[in-house]
């Protein structure tokens, strides 16, 4: 089973956790979930050991711009 990107990344953003990774395999269907998310300028990747990457949310990205 796939597993849902979408409600992962709100997950991110609402802070019940703090990372998820996503391996090779993985990341097409990542890609597709990650260019329809709304605030996905805020959504980092990390690159770690073979090919896997590690996400979260960075709730601080523009609060000086907003301000």
């Amino acid at each position: 089973m796939d597993k849902d990107y979408t409600d992962l990344m709100n997950q991110l953003k609402d802070k019940k956790i703090d990372s998820f990774t996503v391996t090779p395999a993985e990341f097409p269907a990542f890609q597709r979930a990650f260019m329809a998310f709304e605030t996905r300028k805020r959504v980092v990747g990390q690159a770690e050991k073979n090919g896997q990457l590690i996400y979260h949310y960075d709730h601080d990205a523009g609060e000086d711009a907003e301000s």
